[in-house]
């Protein structure tokens, strides 16, 4: 598969006067057209900064220092802040976790889907986008979609906003959606829902999309492929097949263990001891050594590659061996 994004080695560094926070330290994903994939880790981890690098809503004092965003081949950190305006919303969209970042409350669901659709083609016709934002709404499972146009996002419940909000990332048929802790505050029975129109959206329309979360139950859910980070770095990526059924990194295999699961009724949840190291004063070696059974000397003098297993995993730990793959 063609990836459709392409990041290489992306370090996104915040230089604070307590000194400079790696919040993304060379970080390497592909995306292929179509692809859904997930970015899960712990608060903190970096993934939601991975996601607004990638569409230059980084701010200060925060910049990318290295690293290249290719999306169909042209590197993003290359464009303008108008470039990158006229980027963003268009060819990629982004969906928040709260969706009042995305509504403006004063202003009536038609107005602001209008608004977004002629902000990138201001040839458009009112009346022609009305329809497609009256269509945007109805794709997304919102009934009546000519009567809650009118609405306020205020007379909307919150999974009914994060709904609205799809339909706005939607609008202007991006090639790719960034979708940042969509459901996390939404309850267990809409969050089902949400994950089960973008899985159909992205299935129907072949848009790619790079889900965010700390909930690793979630991700198994929707993605086709896993990336785990932990303190600014991908430690282990895959098939979601492989990745859930068999994790290798030890980070991985205390994210799951602490996942309550119908297989595992009667066993005590597992928990990760200790604490995610500060970004501004990461250890030596391995990022994960403090908490990390597997610890050996080595891990304590120099941070692990990526290396490559038998089953095409990626994955960054010097104590993982082929056998672990199988």
């Amino acid at each position: 598969m063609t990836p459709i994004l392409q990041i290489n080695d992306l370090k996104t560094h915040f230089f604070t006067k307590a000194g400079v926070l790696k919040a993304v330290d060379g970080v390497s994903l592909e995306i292929g057209a179509g692809e859904i994939v997930g970015l899960v880790g712990e608060s903190g981890s970096g993934k939601s900064i991975t996601g607004f690098s990638i569409i230059g809503l980084v701010d200060a004092p925060g910049r990318i220092v290295d690293g290249e965003i290719l999306f169909k081949g042209q590197n993003l950190t290359n464009l303008s802040p108008q470039e990158m305006q006229q980027f963003r919303g268009n060819r990629v969209a982004m969906i928040f976790q709260d969706p009042m970042m995305t509504l403006n409350p004063v202003l009536r669901i038609e107005t602001q889907m209008i608004e977004a659709i002629q902000a990138h083609d201001p040839s458009i016709s009112r009346t022609d986008a009305h329809a497609r934002s009256r269509d945007a709404l109805g794709l997304v499972g919102i009934s009546s979609p000519e009567e809650r146009m009118r609405a306020y996002p205020h007379q909307f419940s919150g999974g009914m906003r994060q709904r609205v909000s799809i339909a706005i990332a939607m609008l202007n048929k991006p090639d790719l959606i960034i979708a940042d802790e969509p459901t996390t505050a939404l309850d267990v029975t809409i969050q089902g829902q949400v994950i089960h129109e973008m899985q159909r959206l992205c299935r129907e329309t072949k848009t790619a999309l790079l889900w965010i979360t700390h909930d690793l139950a979630v991700v198994a859910g929707i993605a086709e492929r896993i990336c785990v980070m932990y303190a600014g770095r991908i430690v282990e990526q895959g098939l979601n097949t492989k990745v859930i059924s068999n994790p290798i990194h030890p980070y991985t295999r205390g994210l799951l263990g602490s996942v309550p699961a119908q297989n595992r009724r009667g066993e005590p949840l597992q928990q990760i001891e200790g604490m995610v190291p500060s970004l501004l004063n990461l250890p030596v070696g391995c990022a994960f050594q403090n908490r990390c059974s597997l610890l050996t000397e080595r891990c304590s003098l120099t941070p692990p590659d990526v290396t490559k297993t038998d089953d095409g995993r990626l994955v960054r730990c010097f104590n993982v061996t082929q056998g672990d793959t199988a």
